[in-house]
């Protein structure tokens, strides 16, 4: 099997390619400087691996090298600004397309624009599979299956503030510098800024306070969960830093997270649901060493669509993958998770 990993030179696009060759997957490194490609290969501990050129003004040359591939991994972000051009090569290629997107306004769009140029391509194009996209959106969908009707979803990231890549913190500009949605009413409109009651994390004592904030589930969860209401949250202090980012400050952080720095952090992604007669059920799922966990998550994710199979079409986490099984897929590499009543 072949992942061509387009942005294998960047930060996770590397930890993608270290993983695709733990897995005894073949990455083709893809991007748009040779040079900067063989030392991502070398330092991936593949210093043979396949490298080809194909900048995003390349349309041709990059769907030819896809082609030649069973999916596509695409780790260059942000995905707002470079995203389409990769998207549109997959599916000219007619191979299965995953990204690594944390920025609701491109999942929204790719979800929403390329559903029948995938379909017409037989292929599964599946934004945001990442460590908050993803777990997020599998947790929600078996919570939101313990109730009959579903009245409201709150999505929340509640990971502590700690170490961020460059590419994170230029992936975060342009979540805060547009308008975060919510779901009501049959249909995503802009975030109404309603105040959330505070939410004490599993294994934790003390409550965190939440703020509204533009997270991948508001954008996958009503696209299989029949919810009346989905709203995204993170900790008050998460996002008091990311809106204080600018460019210049975003440009002096480190490109690449010291392992120790990931293996401290801790992610956490939280799933409330209130059903129609007031039920109230909840879901988490937690692990350490988020960039790490993207890769896991991100190659994972391709190699059950080549092998597996999922509908053509541009999917969900949860439409592209059994959630149950994948959350327990996920223990392997330090997850845990949880559903139950509140």
């Amino acid at each position: 099997m072949r992942i061509a990993v387009y942005g294998a030179s960047g930060f996770t696009g590397s930890l993608v390619v270290t993983e695709a060759r733990r897995r005894g997957i073949e990455p083709v490194l893809v991007g748009r400087d040779v040079r900067r490609l063989r030392r991502a290969a070398e330092e991936a501990g593949v210093p043979n691996a396949e490298v080809r050129a194909a900048g995003l003004d390349e349309a041709r040359e990059m769907a030819a090298v896809f082609a030649e591939c069973d999916a596509v991994v695409n780790c260059a972000g942000p995905f707002t600004r470079w995203g389409e051009p990769v998207v549109r090569a997959a599916i000219a290629a007619g191979r299965h397309y995953v990204d690594t997107a944390g920025e609701q306004q491109h999942i929204h769009r790719i979800l929403g624009e390329f559903d029948s140029a995938a379909q017409e391509s037989a292929i599964s194009v599946v934004p945001g599979v990442t460590d908050d996209g993803v777990p997020g959106d599998l947790v929600a969908h078996l919570a939101a299956a313990r109730v009959s009707i579903v009245r409201d979803v709150l999505i929340a990231d509640l990971r502590l503030p700690g170490g961020v890549s460059r590419g994170t913190a230029r992936s975060m500009l342009a979540v805060v510098g547009s308008t975060g949605l919510e779901y009501a009413a049959g249909g995503w409109h802009a975030d109404s800024g309603e105040e959330f009651d505070p939410i004490t994390p599993p294994g934790q004592t003390r409550p965190a306070s939440l703020r509204a904030f533009a997270l991948p589930g508001v954008v996958t969860i009503p696209r299989h969960v029949a919810a009346g209401r989905v709203r995204g949250a993170i900790r008050t202090e998460v996002a008091t830093l990311f809106t204080g980012l600018t460019e210049e400050v975003a440009e002096t952080i480190p490109e690449v997270v010291p392992m120790q720095a990931r293996q401290a952090g801790q992610w956490l992604m939280f799933a409330g649901v209130t059903g129609g007669h007031g039920e109230r059920i909840h879901g988490w799922v937690t692990g350490p060493d988020g960039y790490g966990l993207t890769a896991v998550i991100a190659v994972e994710t391709a190699r059950r669509l080549v092998e597996v199979g999922a509908p053509a079409g541009a999917l969900t986490p949860a439409q592209a993958v059994d959630p149950a099984d994948f959350l327990e897929f996920l223990t392997s590499a330090g997850a845990q998770w949880q559903v139950g009543e509140d």
